[in-house]
């Protein structure tokens, strides 16, 4: 049997500069440009908006895939209701969804995907209303080798990439989980770094850092265990119905950063 190994890639792309605009008083009927720099941070840095109401009362999902490489409804439904669980947002947690064209390239470094978002992202945070960005690409990682290959990428502090071509190439086969199992899974890791997870943004209330595997969960039947993505584990999703959980001291984790 073929072993993969994935690996959980965060970066933190460089913060380009971006001027805001101001309306005219007078004019109505045009709003300030938002500041598209407050969703290019560090990753892990707005999990507190992301999680309290503090600031923000709704989220809105702008979630876009390459022409032929939507994830299934199953694990869009698991990745609201995960975010439903876990956040305080009254005012509701929107998704919108939309195609866009194959950027025609195999394999993508982290930059370039942050490129795809400059170009094609739409939705940035309001005064009320903080934005996600959650990419489902065509291609591969740039930083795949025969024995490595990489599922998923939080990158910026409301952004993160599922390298879909990967995913489908790993699941829905004898010995493969099932699909909509898989993308679950790297979906609501990918998520749970951007809500600051595992010391990433929101403090740890006891230690369960990996040692060897940094700002992953030393649980391993945790979501955010580091090899809940390798070949190992794969195979071992092979009989699952359900993605992994958070375990008790992530789930304290974000409750201590005002999640539930």
């Amino acid at each position: 049997m073929k072993r993969f190994i994935s690996t959980i890639v965060l970066a933190t792309v460089l913060v380009l500069g971006c001027s805001k605009e101001d309306a005219s008083a007078e004019d109505n009927n045009q709003n300030s440009a938002p500041n598209k720099n407050l969703n290019r941070q560090a990753t892990g840095s707005s999990a507190n908006d992301l999680l309290s109401d503090s600031t923000f009362k709704s989220m809105v999902i702008e979630l876009v895939y390459v022409e032929g490489f939507e994830p299934s409804q199953t694990a869009v439904d698991n990745f609201i209701s995960f975010l439903t669980n876990r956040t305080f947002k009254p005012n509701g947690i929107t998704v919108e969804k939309r195609s866009i064209p194959s950027p025609g390239k195999d394999s993508f470094t982290i930059e370039e995907i942050a490129d795809i978002e400059r170009e094609a992202r739409t939705k940035y945070n309001t005064d009320t209303e903080i934005a996600v960005w959650a990419l489902f690409i065509d291609g591969k990682s740039a930083n795949d080798s025969e024995n490595s290959v990489t599922l998923g990428s939080a990158y910026w502090n409301t952004s993160f990439v599922i390298y879909q071509e990967t995913v489908q190439n790993l699941s829905n086969s004898p010995l493969e989980p099932n699909r909509s199992v898989l993308e679950t899974t790297v979906i609501n890791h990918e998520l749970g770094h951007i809500l600051g997870l595992t010391d990433l943004g929101s403090d740890m209330q006891e230690d369960h850092e990996d040692a060897e595997h940094p700002k992953h969960c030393n649980v391993e039947e945790c979501l955010m265990y580091w090899s809940a993505e390798t070949g190992a584990g794969i195979a071992n999703m092979a009989g699952m119905n359900s993605a992994p959980q958070l375990d008790a001291f992530c789930l304290a984790d974000l409750k201590a950063n005002g999640g539930k």
